[in-house]
């Protein structure tokens, strides 16, 4: 089979890395998003994400001209979708990005055609992106209802890959592939031998879409027992950090490390798919997403505690001229991307909520997004010499560096257990 032109549907985290791999394969790639600006910025040979060594890879692809960005689809042998896919109102899954991408491809399909879905999605999201196209294009044939002998192949194979790591793992990891009959199974292996060294192993589109929601809500609920045992630890005055690696010396028992909550996404997202279509069945999967998305709250109240500690300890100062410094607003450590961030939901509440100034420590990003800019994005240095509370979120590399004797005078609240020395 063979695929002379890739066209990858939306440029962000997973998309750019993606349409650059096969495009280092020397394969002609046309990348689609409705961002000009990004557009613009990878036509450059630039990119507007932060991936180590993407860089590299984005530049040498659009300088050979195997790599283009467009905002309106193009006609393709294969067609990759990466859009987001959020939730809506209580936790309800939204198609929204889908539907209108199945809608934007639907005018450049021919027949022959791979649709292959990479975005994590409810159970029966690839059927339902089949049944958009085909009401698009009555001319052609869909999974759905001719099988075997329909004109487009259909496939599902989500993205698993780790932030830091893209490059890595889109080479290396196994790849579940779920097509809609054995034939577009056949056809998206194809596709992703290109560069897949990892085994690509074949399922259908409903247990592909599956897999990855059970992979992330396994993950969530392995950090729900951590973040409620930090929380039990806090009444108990315990350290829950040392206890963890107590326990964890037993041979069978590998408890996760606690954190100001869970975010990015997928893993702050994908259990409440789940939920959604089976809300009776997933008692488990929505007690730990209570117990993540609750983690911020009690953070929260750990810096007005210690404010108070701190104006106690120094009376001459008033709750109006604190100064808090939120170290970290990333999803992760070492990373740029803010999306689904407990983190930054703690310091948008903290803004909220306080009368002193609230900073932002973010050494991966160089500006906040303009919906922020309610928050004030600091330095490292000057939010040591500024602030009076330190509040530890991520534990990215350069805040493990701080020498600890900068911190004197300070009050920590440290939800990542890096201050455990101090």
């Amino acid at each position: 089979m063979s695929f002379e032109t890739i066209s990858v549907i939306g440029l962000g985290y997973i998309g750019l890395p993606t349409a650059a791999v096969f495009a280092s394969r020397k394969k002609k790639v046309i990348g689609v998003d409705v961002n000009q600006k990004a557009v613009d910025i990878i036509n450059r040979g630039e990119i507007h994400i932060v991936e180590p060594d993407l860089d590299m890879l984005v530049h040498a692809a659009v300088t050979e001209g195997y790599l283009k960005a467009v905002t309106t689809p193009e006609p393709a042998d294969a067609f990759l979708i990466a859009v987001p896919t959020p939730f809506k109102g209580d936790h309800e899954p939204d198609l929204g990005y889908i539907e209108s991408a199945s809608n934007a491809i639907a005018p450049a399909l021919k027949k022959g055609d791979l649709v292959i879905l990479e975005s994590t999605s409810p159970v029966g999201a690839t059927e339902q992106m089949a049944a958009w196209m085909a009401g698009a294009r009555p001319d052609l044939t869909f999974p759905q209802t001719h099988g075997e002998e329909s004109d487009i192949r259909v496939a599902h194979c989500p993205e698993r890959v780790l932030p830091g790591h893209v490059l890595r793992e889109l080479v290396q990891n196994d790849r579940v592939i779920g097509g809609m009959t054995a034939k577009c199974s056949e056809k998206a292996v194809a596709l992703y031998k290109t560069f897949v060294e990892g085994e690509c192993v074949i399922t259908n589109a409903r247990t592909a879409e599956m897999c990855k929601l059970t992979e992330n809500s396994f993950r969530d609920v392995n950090i729900a027992f951590a973040n409620e045992l930090s929380m039990i630890c806090d009444k108990l005055n315990i350290n829950v950090w040392e206890l963890i690696r107590l326990a964890n010396r037993h041979p069978r028992v590998n408890i996760l490390q606690p954190g100001p909550g869970v975010g990015g996404h997928c893993i702050a997202v994908d259990p409440w798919f789940i939920v959604s279509k089976t809300p009776e069945q997933a008692r488990l999967i929505r007690t730990a997403r209570e117990v993540n998305d609750s983690k911020p709250e009690w953070v929260i109240e750990k810096v007005k505690l210690a404010i108070a500690d701190f104006l106690l300890a120094n009376p001459h100062k008033t709750a109006g001229s604190v100064v808090v410094a939120c170290f970290g607003v990333a999803f992760k450590p070492d990373i740029d991307d803010l999306r689904e961030s407990p983190s930054l939901s703690i310091a948008l509440r903290l803004c909220e909520e306080l009368v002193g100034r609230v900073y932002v420590v973010e050494p991966n990003i160089e500006s906040l997004p303009e919906v922020l800019t309610v928050l004030e994005l600091k330095g490292i240095s000057e939010a040591l010499d500024d602030a009076d509370i330190i509040v530890m979120l991520v534990d990215h590399f350069q805040f493990k560096e701080i020498d600890n004797s900068l911190y004197k005078g300070k009050m920590l609240v440290d939800a990542k257990g890096i201050w455990q020395s101090i």
